[in-house]
């Protein structure tokens, strides 16, 4: 009996052990399905004003996790963004924003994509998003399918402005101005930022837009800003044409404002003012900051979750 309880377990172990390789075998087929799918879209839109990844330090996980079988999983989801121009009525031009992230499964589960539009109205955003998720379920369940997302976009998308709107171009120039009805606060990370000149223009930049936020000099760079969207995408392009080692958004927040009203901003802010933080600095050339400090700064402001997606781990 003892025998054959211990060839028992002992095959309850390895169908277990051969479950968990089938699994590990699956994720990283997934992983390559993703990065060949990232490569298209990158060939096919070479240029940052249609296609551009938000993530650079998750896709270099995913690649290493692909390639390398002792690899843990990656710490986040590969984020992207696609921008669609299709054709509106009377001859107005209308961009769409794809804002996309692939879960760990995808593509045996769906991806997460938000369309959003200067030109749509809440209300419009969301019954397009719904539609579209609708249609990725219906058609594309476990096959790659952002090219399939974004033809989809193109051709629908600009309907669910007409629904509601005319194209009027009083109507229009109202609609543009919806982007300054969401409040946007950008997490941004750099591998170093020492060079006093981009200090200061970081905090000349967000004074002029009206942002507030940190700066945290050293290696690495943390940059956070808030603020109206219009004012966060401005800072961001300022930025990012400055010359950096490595430079990328590692998370956004949107929150749509009830009135758009200064009270409204005001409310919503974790800052006061953009100003440079530095927690003790240490190291061979005084760049490395004390993380532990910035964990607790974060808590106090009430964003202690940011710090695991900067570091991968948590704070204490």
């Amino acid at each position: 009996m003892r025998a054959s309880g211990a060839l028992h377990c002992g095959a309850v172990r390895t169908r277990r052990r051969g479950r968990a390789e089938t699994t590990e075998m699956g994720n990283r087929e997934e992983a390559e399905i993703q990065i060949s799918e990232l490569d298209l879209l990158s060939s096919m839109f070479p240029y940052e004003e249609e296609f551009v990844v938000t993530d650079q330090l998750a896709v270099a996980e995913l690649k290493h996790y692909a390639e390398n079988e002792s690899a843990e999983m990656p710490s986040s989801k590969v984020q992207f963004v696609l921008n669609v121009k299709p054709e509106v009525t009377n001859a107005s031009m209308v961009e769409f924003s794809m804002a996309c992230a692939l879960p760990f499964k995808y593509p045996t589960v769906l991806p997460e994509i938000t369309v959003r539009s200067s030109a749509l109205s809440r209300s419009q955003q969301i019954h397009l998003n719904s539609d579209l998720k609708t249609y990725l379920m219906q058609n594309c369940s476990g096959e790659p399918c952002m090219l399939s997302a974004r033809e989809w976009v193109k051709d629908h998308a600009a309907a669910y402005i007409d629904k509601e709107h005319s194209s009027s171009s009083v109507t229009t120039s109202n609609a543009m101005q919806s982007e300054d009805n969401t409040f946007t606060r950008l997490w941004i990370y750099s591998h170093h930022i020492y060079n006093k000149q981009k200090r200061k223009n970081i905090i000349d930049w967000a004074k002029e837009l009206s942002l507030s936020g940190f700066c945290m000099p050293g290696k690495p760079g943390v940059v956070c800003v808030e603020g109206l969207q219009s004012s966060c995408e401005e800072f961001w392009s300022r930025v990012r044409r400055l010359t950096w080692k490595r430079i990328l958004i590692r998370h956004r927040e949107d929150v749509s404002l009830e009135g758009g009203g200064h009270a409204e901003i005001q409310k919503q802010r974790k800052f006061s003012t953009l100003e440079e933080k530095c927690f003790d600095a240490h190291g061979a050339r005084g760049n490395h900051m004390d993380l532990g400090q910035l964990y607790h700064f974060l808590e106090e402001k009430g964003c202690a979750d940011i710090f695991q997606m900067y570091f991968g781990v948590e704070g204490h």
